[in-house]
Parts: C-alpha cells; sequence; structure tokens
C-alpha cells in the first residue's frame, strides 16, 4: 500500500493556488480538467517531495475545483485520503472480512471507497491498468455515501 493524496474542495482556484502555491510554497504536479464531469484537479506537492510527486504521483495535496457552485459546510471541503494497492479486489475483500462497508464498490476495477469509523471517506485505487471487471464487485451497488 502507498500513500497516495489527500483532496481538499476548494470554491475559488486563484485564491486556493495563492495561498497553496504562493503563499504555503507547493508547487503544482499537474492538473487535469474533465468535462464530463465538469471539476478540475491540481495536484500539489511540498518542494522536498516534489521529484517524487513528478514521479509517482504522490504524495500530494489534490484540490478539487467543482465548475457548479457550491457551498461546502460540516467539513465537506475536506474531500478524502486515497492510497494504491496492488490488488483492489483483494484488498476489499480483506477489508469486507473485516466488517468494513465497501460505500462505492470497485466495479471498474480501478476505484473503491471506504469510510473510516470516524466516517472519514478514504479512496483505493488499483495500481497500474484497472482489474478486469469481476463478481461481485461488478454487480454491487453503492451502500451510503462516499
Amino acid at each position: 500500500m502507498r500513500y497516495l493524496h489527500t483532496m481538499v474542495r476548494v470554491e475559488n482556484i486563484d485564491k486556493a493556488l495563492h495561498f497553496y502555491r504562493d503563499l504555503f510554497g507547493l508547487a503544482e504536479v499537474r492538473r487535469i480538467e474533465n468535462e464530463k464531469g465538469r471539476f478540475t484537479l491540481i495536484f500539489l506537492a511540498a518542494p522536498d517531495d516534489l521529484e517524487a510527486a513528478k514521479r509517482d504521483k504522490a504524495p500530494c495535496v489534490e484540490l478539487t475545483y467543482n465548475w457548479d457552485p457550491e457551498s461546502y459546510t460540516g467539513g465537506r471541503n475536506f474531500g478524502h485520503l486515497a492510497y494504491e494497492v496492488d490488488d483492489i479486489y483483494a484488498f476489499c475483500r480483506k477489508l469486507m472480512d473485516g466488517g468494513v462497508t465497501i460505500n462505492r464498490p470497485p466495479r471498474d476495477g480501478h476505484m473503491a471507497f471506504v469510510r473510516s469509523p470516524e466516517g472519514i471517506s478514504i479512496e483505493i485505487l488499483q495500481k497500474g491498468d484497472s482489474l478486469a471487471p469481476a463478481e461481485p464487485w461488478s454487480s454491487m451497488q453503492n451502500t451510503g455515501s462516499w
């Protein structure tokens, strides 16, 4: 398992970058504009982590800007922790066997979400290429919120 990023939702990209980049000193590693999902992701890394973040895509802070206006209250601006695993199906099975609810199953063989006992959302990503769709994951529905 490898730590990837922490996601924070932002309401204004310019203000967020002014804080995280210009004042705090983080550097932009990559940016993803997703027109279909109507969001922008900006990944930032600390100066001492910059080379590793460029090479390994971690460790980073992910700023998520949703194009449609939304006010974030009650901690909604903190998104999730993210970890990469060697086999997402085996990892999710281990969690389920331990009593953890898979809130967003890895139907695509790539991404799943669970929640910690405190309610923190945790994204689990398949290392490398997505695994082929497989049961019980392919037909499993979302449970709760993630």
